[in-house]
């Protein structure tokens, strides 16, 4: 589908925090939590009661209109498709997965593996006692369903939960093989074209079939229109899309995960949702969330780079939920819509950066860039290939395309804006020599020029 043939993004309609019944003031201590936390960066925020945006605001060089890279709160949205799958019966919750893989039936043997059913998928209880996804791989570098149904449970499938990327990518793949469609294909008349959601992309594996658990590129926006379907139970302008019994299954816990490190994710687990100690939620590697508040009726939404993701979630709940029917501070709303109006991310400091090729020194995060240019204000990445060049924002973001360079001293920091991901570059003028290192390190491989969403 061509960008010319989406259906038009469409706002949700905004309101004011007062005239929702929730005290401005704590949204901004929420903000202020946010920002000061030290392994926490935000670059998308929108918060929403009674399906009305009360506050929103975009980190620069982040901003509303760029999609982000959800990483596994792309499991939300692949148990989304799940929810019209079974409406439309091409799977049910009971099926077994070898039912809908017969060229695999005389090859998987175990029964372990046989009894897996949906269910169990999108429970994350497949039975295996530890994530399968490299072995699964290693055993069939193409076909990720083949690899993980050779890897027989070490329990009984329903019995055990386990994070394992696998499931989420086979209940994806039986979806597409069903539909005969790709996920977003599938996805765009059911979900994205009834909540006005644009462009949006999903990563595909070496089988042509998009992740499923990860690799899906959506705006801060599509996050809060899915949370509020699923606060809606399924409605959406008045019309049942998803129905309601599969919210209720999907948003329950069906399986109990106690040894979990964080405590808001050991609260139980439904399918590809996470229970938390308030309401539930879909997140993603380094601090993407859906948080829906059902008994609040508030949806969090936000995108970020943030390794310490309890963090988030314990800032909003000691200075956003009790902001909630409070009575409002004077001023607090007006202050708060100037606050989040005028949100960055700091650029560079430091005096002009030296022109010059350095050679990449050992130990570098990206080996695979062996030499960069400074020059004419613009960076070069050498990467085999092609070189990535940017253009560098001295004391400001420059933005181009999917990228954001800043640069001074003998730094230059890359932010890659469809993604949580930075990339410092520290030039050793005297050695001719530099070191490059990752922010957090990207989970999906690829050269930096594709580190965006796939079109």
């Amino acid at each position: 589908m061509t960008d010319d043939q989406l259906t038009p993004t469409k706002a949700l309609p905004e309101s004011s925090p007062t005239a929702e019944g929730i005290d401005a003031s704590g949204i901004d201590r929420f903000v202020t939590a946010l920002e000061q936390a030290a392994d926490v960066e935000p670059h998308g925020l929108m918060i929403l009661r009674h399906g009305r945006v009360v506050a929103q605001g975009w980190w620069g060089p982040y901003s509303p209109d760029r999609v982000h890279l959800l990483y596994s709160l792309s499991k939300s949205f692949t148990s989304t498709a799940v929810g019209f799958a079974i409406a439309e019966g091409l799977l049910g919750l009971d099926d077994t997965i070898i039912s809908h893989f017969p060229e695999l039936d005389a090859e998987i043997t175990d029964e372990r593996s046989r009894r897996i059913r949906v269910r169990h998928l999108l429970a994350m209880a497949s039975g295996h006692r530890e994530e399968t996804v490299d072995r699964a791989y290693a055993l069939d570098p193409v076909d990720l369903v083949r690899g993980f149904l050779m890897i027989p449970p070490d329990e009984e499938p329903g019995t055990l939960f386990c994070y394992n990327q696998p499931c989420t990518f086979t209940v994806g793949a039986i979806i597409q093989r069903a539909s005969g469609q790709s996920l977003t294909d599938y996805l765009r008349p059911r979900l994205f074209d009834k909540l006005g959601i644009g462009e949006v992309g999903w990563r595909r594996d070496d089988s042509g079939r998009q992740l499923g658990f990860s690799g899906f590129h959506a705006p801060t926006s599509a996050v809060a229109k899915l949370g509020q379907l699923y606060l809606q139970k399924g409605v959406w302008e008045g019309e049942q899309l998803l129905s309601a019994e599969y919210v209720e299954e999907a948003t329950r816990s069906h399986i109990d995960n106690p040894d979990e490190d964080k405590i808001d994710w050991r609260q139980g687990y439904g399918f590809q949702f996470w229970m938390a100690r308030h309401g539930f939620r879909g997140d993603g590697a380094y601090g993407q969330y859906c948080v829906i508040l059902p008994e609040q009726d508030v949806v969090v939404a936000i995108t970020s780079q943030s390794p310490d993701m309890q963090a988030v979630l314990d800032a909003a709940w000691e200075h956003l939920l009790p902001a909630i029917d409070r009575d409002p501070q004077p001023g607090a709303d007006e202050a708060l819509a100037a606050r989040l109006a005028d949100l960055h991310l700091a650029p560079v400091a430091g005096d002009d950066l030296p022109d010059g090729t350095f050679a990449a020194a050992p130990g570098n995060d990206v080996p695979t860039v062996t030499s960069i240019t400074v020059a004419d204000g613009a960076v070069s990445l050498e990467e085999g290939g092609d070189p990535l060049v940017l253009p560098i924002g001295r004391g400001s973001w420059r933005v181009t395309d999917a990228f954001a360079v800043s640069g001074g001293g003998s730094t230059v920091d890359v932010v890659f804006v469809e993604t949580p991901h930075r990339l410092h570059l520290t030039l050793d003028p005297a050695a001719g020599t530099f070191m490059s290192r990752w922010e957090t390190s990207p989970l999906h491989g690829g050269p930096l020029a594709e580190l965006r969403m796939p079109r």
